[in-house]
């Protein structure tokens, strides 16, 4: 036997009883709480499949189609009740299709109003002894079911049937007048189920289509970020391997300068010192800072980074891979920084990687331009011969990304995009500084 503690009485309550206290705090939130409060139906959206292939004026005014279409079912309605002349038909067309005109502006309360119209309607309009729902009250209540069910949610719908189902059962028990041809209760019930069961999926499909669409675009934005991370990380340990080198250089290069020189200066001896504990100290922090974005089990490269001047050898394994490659170098070969070098080396490394897996069978061009002030890349390709034959290998899609991450590193320029012959091209401007501006 089980005892409740005093003061416990809320634990001790049967799952019933809260399950039906529940179902009354739901009702009382969805059709009692604000029952009346203004909320105006908005506009159609203008940028729907069918909508923006109209003309531009007629655009405008579709934005106002559900409004239309409210005021189209009110004069139905309104039609519909001024048919049944055995009653006054002066009063019972208003008292039908003002609840219908009422969803625009106040939908729960047009539930309401269409609740207590339907019995008035029902007595007035008696010349073909319909009962509980008048003609113009049957159209009426079933357009303000479907409309409120449309601009709430299901739970509300839900509540609404149930409580036209208690109305149904109420008006057939025998209050009420005598009738002629039966109940339309029946009818009633049916049809508004069925609509409101084709509200509700519509409202639960739309409602997954939102949560899928705002899925992808989170995803998306996370793949992108990740991508972006990664190269950036990637970047960072190259750069971290070709400035660890030469400040290692510089260290040791100061350490041993002074053995060079017999006799030199104490002046010497000490500049050639503080020289060498700025580049370890540099060397340390540089490590320090690097080593965050550098990954567990990642190792440093035991050869040196790639250069231009290893650019022959890739272009040969392109070849090798099918794809017709041509270089052409302009102005005067000089050596560049590491970091651009090794930037430019990537970038048209990733440029013909994606010509082979896009556009296999076409032919490429590299062109390398040493200008003054900079250094210019420009790689394109042309179409696939034969692109209803070639299924082109399907990519990440972050190469470009890379690209553009790298050029922006160095202060450089890029563009990329489609050339007028179906081919593809990538430009990039990576800034050097000249030496003059880089002893001032």
């Amino acid at each position: 036997m089980q005892t409740t503690p005093p003061g416990d009485g809320a634990a001790s309550r049967s799952p019933e009883y809260r399950l039906a206290v529940d179902a009354l705090r739901g009702l009382r939130q969805d059709l009692i709480h604000d029952a009346f409060a203004y909320r105006p139906l908005p506009g159609r959206h203008t940028d729907g499949r069918i909508v923006r292939r109209l003309p531009g004026r007629l655009r405008e005014h579709a934005q106002w189609l559900p409004h239309a279409v409210i005021i189209a079912a009110a004069l139905i309605t309104l039609a519909l009740a001024s048919v049944d002349s055995g009653g006054p038909a002066l009063l019972l067309g208003p008292l039908c299709a003002i609840p219908v005109l009422l969803t625009m502006v106040r939908p729960v309360g047009a539930f309401w109003a269409s609740m207590v119209s339907t019995p008035l309607a029902a007595v007035l309009g008696s010349r073909w002894g319909e009962w509980p729902w008048a003609a113009g009250s049957f159209a009426c209540h079933l357009t303000v079911l479907t409309v409120v069910a449309i601009r709430t949610r299901p739970r509300t719908a839900a509540w609404m049937w149930a409580l036209t189902a208690l109305y149904a059962i109420v008006a057939d028990s025998g209050v009420g007048p005598t009738y002629t041809y039966g109940t339309n209760s029946g009818p009633m019930l049916v049809i508004s189920a069925l609509v409101l069961l084709c509200v509700t999926v519509w409202h639960i499909r739309r409602h997954a289509e939102q949560e899928v669409t705002a899925q992808q675009t989170v995803t998306a934005h996370e793949r992108s970020r990740r991508t972006l991370l990664e190269e950036r990380t990637t970047i960072a340990r190259e750069l971290h391997d070709v400035v660890a080198h030469h400040m290692s250089v510089v260290a040791i290069q100061a350490e041993a300068a002074p053995y060079r020189v017999e006799n030199p200066p104490p002046e010497l001896e000490k500049a050639f010192a503080t020289i060498r504990e700025n580049a370890v100290a540099a060397l340390t922090e540089l490590r320090r800072v690097l080593g965050v974005v550098r990954a567990e089990d990642y190792e440093a490269p035991d050869a040196p980074q790639p250069t231009l001047a290893e650019l022959d050898g890739l272009l040969a394994n392109v070849r090798e891979a099918g794809l017709s490659v041509e270089k052409v170098v302009t102005g005067a070969v000089r050596e560049l920084p590491q970091g651009v070098e090794l930037s430019a080396y990537r970038i048209v490394q990733e440029a013909l990687s994606n010509t082979l897996r896009h556009a296999p069978g076409a032919t490429a061009r590299v062109e390398i331009g040493y200008v003054l002030g900079g250094l210019g890349l420009r790689v394109v390709n042309g179409p696939p011969p034969n692109p209803s034959l070639i299924k082109p290998s399907p990519g990440a899609g972050h190469g470009v990304t890379g690209m553009r991450e790298r050029v922006s590193m160095l202060n450089g320029e890029m563009t990329a995009g489609g050339t007028d012959d179906g081919g593809y091209e990538v430009a990039v401007f990576l800034p050097v500084a000249l030496p003059d501006e880089g002893d001032a």
